[in-house]
């Protein structure tokens, strides 16, 4: 009943569309003697929210948490500490929590024998009238040893300026070529401060490089330092949006005299800077490289501060040469730097194309989840044939109608089947809530290998125990649980009983079930795929309580429950085995470990589908399983279907002149592997098309032939990529156009090649959140999303060979006739029908 109540807090934060941050966490270190640090969490907590302690007893809410990775280099004092927190009796938990309101820090101390680094997360849940899902924030801190840190006093003067020097502790490097400009100023007639910006690299030493951020600062005024424990003041920041080819060396270094003073306006010290403030940030990397980010400071006098004010920052690095970038130059560098590239293609505006003449896919997209929604009916009506639910069906009616006068055994009745639907429904809700967190993550979790291959042993789990070997059931309490609160009666008390029925059947609609959220979890639709799914699933489990209760004489015309019911239980258990097959091929077509090569995929199902034929002609008998008695006409159809398929399936292995591979089967477009992932007849794009999997190979290729660009954003695992590929693409309408009159270049959204270590680097999107680009599918997904605003694919995008955007891109178009149309489109905005 406790985890019930923290799921209907839970419940608001889930349906709400905007997304809740109530927590802000900073981690710094303080080094109290050699070798010895003292690590600080701290976390800033919105008014009216609060996280728990780490001390909070089984049953409780999720503690605040600290994992740190294992490190050799590193000995832990004692545990992580934190200061005393609010305590108060909570009668959701029935226990006395504590917890932490406006800020907290956390501290744990640690001892290093030499210089290394120690990452790890701290997992908190956060808490007001609503309580948000458990969350993991990463950390990361460099904890140098002594024989690496050497500090002295000297005089500091800035190279190449006349400035006077200043004697003041000092992080030495041997520095040459120093990069100096000077920021302007755009806040109005007051303008304390001038900043010196410079780039520096240390001679000799490939791939070390420096920014010192100096301000002069008029007599009278003062910055703020860049820590402060005053929250009314800004602090000075420095922050680093893109680093591409090169990564932080170190923390941020403070070298100039920090003031301290008790002012009586203010809580706390206040700290700052008066003179002049120098900053330094180490970098190290490769040769080629791009740095971007920004300062923020705020300006004080005696009487009063003066807004805050940010400046920018670029530099670029080029064959080991660091230099500054001029504002103007910014796309030009961003777009040759190796490694850089511009997701934000500012050529491309996916609102304006070159011309009007298209098609949409609004209608199509409508359809798919249309479509999810008969799949999920179907797969609700296949488990009221199951042992765990079909017996259930006349002894609830038989409750309701015995127990109740007509009309209101037949309203409680549908009150039933209207809470079973919603259950199901539920389910789904945390998917939406995935979604608006970041709108490519369901994409990563449906492409994810380790993932699919989670689903490959659950299946397979899930078909031994359907032929009989072993049983597998929720945990009987939760049942019990459930069971006893439908005691309660009324509206409850029904709710109550169509959650037992949804746990007790587990053993039989958890395969299907499990079936239609692996196979609905994409970002072709979103999180609403899987609600249409799961209330298809619903519905037909609901429907039978309601119109049978309506309609009790239908009652009679029900078969009843026998040896029958067993056989349709072996029968998915062979679907299951056929479904786990795809789920491993998933994996193996994102990491290309080329264990299920098409060849190998199609002789697995052949052997699933024998298999069964030969269960249903009596020859193999699994445990629990009455032996057949006679044909019956249900027997007959399916080992019929059984022989199809192993003919069908068979068909695939036909060799195809055209594709130079083996013949796609249309059925099968987007469960199993392209027909191209073969051993014996290999084909690295799609029906033998010429086609590129990078963006500027392909670009550089269509300027060369002046051919327009069709952009395909496609993926491994990606079902309706298939069917477009092998049943429209394939058409000669449509694959005439592609080979003769366009560039194809078809970009892997899921693809986990990992990119060269100098074209790894993270981004700041769009939405502002900065993204680690490390695969190609990173890349790639990346480019759709910023420049398309658009996470779904199959995606469509024709370019003119100056990048333009000729028509409007389409999604998933199943009609031979449009897509054919879409393309004439493009050649006639091209100019090259």
């Amino acid at each position: 009943m406790k985890r019930y109540f923290l799921f209907l807090f839970l419940l608001p934060v889930v349906l709400s569309s905007q997304i809740l941050t109530p927590v802000k966490w900073s981690f710094s270190q303080v080094q109290i003697s050699d070798n010895v640090y003292e690590l600080r969490s701290k976390a800033t907590i919105d008014i009216t929210w609060h996280i728990y302690s780490q001390f909070i007893e089984d049953n409780g809410p999720v503690p605040t948490k600290f994992t740190f990775q294992p490190n050799p280099d590193v000995t832990f004092d004692g545990k992580t500490s934190e200061p005393k927190g609010h305590e108060e009796f909570d009668p959701n938990f029935d226990m006395k929590l504590t917890y932490f309101e406006k800020e907290v820090t956390f501290v744990q101390k640690v001892k290093i024998t030499k210089t290394t680094k120690l990452k790890g997360n701290v997992e908190y849940m956060v808490c007001a009238m609503q309580c948000l899902p458990p969350t993991k924030e990463p950390f990361e801190f460099l904890l140098v040893g002594k024989e690496d840190v050497t500090v002295e006093t000297q005089s500091l003067a800035i190279p190449g300026k006349t400035t006077a020097a200043t004697t003041t502790p000092t992080l030495t490097l041997n520095l040459q070529n120093p990069l100096t400009f000077n920021v302007p100023s755009s806040h109005g007639i007051l303008d304390p401060v001038k900043w010196d910006i410079q780039g520096v690299m240390a001679p000799g030493s490939k791939g070390k490089y420096m920014i010192t951020f100096k301000a002069a600062i008029d007599k009278g005024f003062h910055i703020n330092a860049n820590k402060l424990k005053e929250k009314e003041l800004v602090p000075t920041t420095f922050s680093f949006d893109s680093l591409v080819g090169v990564k932080l060396k170190g923390e941020l270094n403070s070298l100039s005299k920090v003031v301290e003073k008790k002012e009586a306006v203010y809580k706390e010290k206040t700290r700052y800077h008066e003179d002049e403030a120098i900053f330094t940030q180490e970098f190290e990397g490769e040769l080629n490289g791009y740095i971007k980010g920004k300062l923020e400071f705020q300006t004080c006098d005696d009487s009063k501060c003066l807004p805050a004010q940010k400046v920018k920052f670029e530099f670029s690095i080029k064959d080991g040469v660091f230099k500054r970038v001029e504002e103007n130059t910014t796309q030009q560098v961003a777009q040759t730097v190796v490694g850089a590239f511009p997701y934000k293609h500012p050529t491309i505006d996916h609102n304006s194309p070159l011309s009007s003449c298209s098609i949409t896919s609004d209608e199509i997209k409508g359809k798919g989840n249309w479509t999810i929604f008969i799949l999920g009916f179907l797969g609700g009506l296949l488990a009221l044939l199951t042992p765990c639910v079909f017996p259930m069906i006349p002894l609830t009616v038989s409750f309701f109608t015995k127990n109740s006068k007509d009309k209101k055994g037949i309203f409680n009745a549908t009150l039933y089947g209207f809470f079973i639907l919603l259950v199901y429904i539920l389910l789904s809700l945390p998917f939406h809530l995935l979604d608006k967190i970041d709108p490519n993550i369901l994409n990563t979790i449906s492409t994810n290998a380790w993932l699919n291959v989670a689903f490959f042993v659950v299946f397979v789990v899930f078909a031994i125990s359907f032929f009989g070997y072993y049983e597998i059931t929720l945990p009987s309490s939760l049942a019990n649980k459930a069971d006893s609160a439908s005691n309660v009666g009324g509206m409850i008390g029904i709710f109550f009983m169509a959650l037992t029925l949804a746990l007790v059947s587990f053993s039989c609609t958890g395969p299907i079930l499990g079936s239609l959220l692996a196979g609905s979890l994409t970002s072709d639709g979103g999180a609403w795929q899987l609600t249409a799914g799961m209330s298809g699933f619903g519905l037909a489990l609901a429907l039978p309580f309601t119109l049978f209760a309506a309609f009790p004489s239908w009652l009679n015309a029900l078969p009843k429950s026998g040896g029958w019911l067993s056989k349709v239980k072996i029968i998915l258990g062979f679907i299951e085995l056929a479904l786990a097959v795809k789920f491993l091929s998933n994996a193996d077509l994102v990491e290309h470990w080329g264990i299920l090569k098409y060849e190998v995929f199609m002789g697995l199902w052949i052997l699933i589908a024998a298999a069964m034929l030969v269960y249903l002609l009596g020859k193999i008998k699994f445990p629990h399983d009455d032996p057949f008695k006679k044909w019956t006409t249900a027997r007959s159809i399916i080992a019929a279907f059984s022989l199809a398929c192993v003919i069908y399936f068979s068909a695939g292995f036909r060799y195809s002149n055209e594709t130079k591979t083996f013949t796609s089967l249309s059925l099968l477009s987007g469960l199993a592997p392209p027909a191209g992932y073969s051993i014996i007849h290999p084909n690295h794009c799609p029906l033998n098309l010429n086609c590129f999997h990078s963006y500027e190979e392909g670009l550089a290729y269509a300027k060369q032939t002046g051919k327009p660009i069709m952009l395909d954003f496609t993926g491994w695992a990606c079902v309706n990529c298939r069917k477009m590929e092998e049943n429209v693409w394939n058409q000669p309408e449509v694959f005439s156009i592609i080979n003769e009159k366009y560039v194809l270049i078809s970009l892997y959204v899921d693809d986990r090649e990992k990119l060269p270590a100098i074209m790894q680097h993270d981004y700041m999107t769009a939405l502002g959140k900065l993204k680690h680009i490390e695969t190609a599918g990173d890349k790639w997904a990346t480019f759709q999303t910023e420049t398309f605003v658009n996470n779904s694919q199959p995606y469509y995008a024709l370019l003119s060979t100056d990048e333009k955007l000729l028509v409007k891109p389409v999604g998933y178009t199943p009609k031979v006739s449009e897509f054919a149309t879409y393309l004439n489109c493009g050649l006639d905005a091209a100019g090259k029908k």
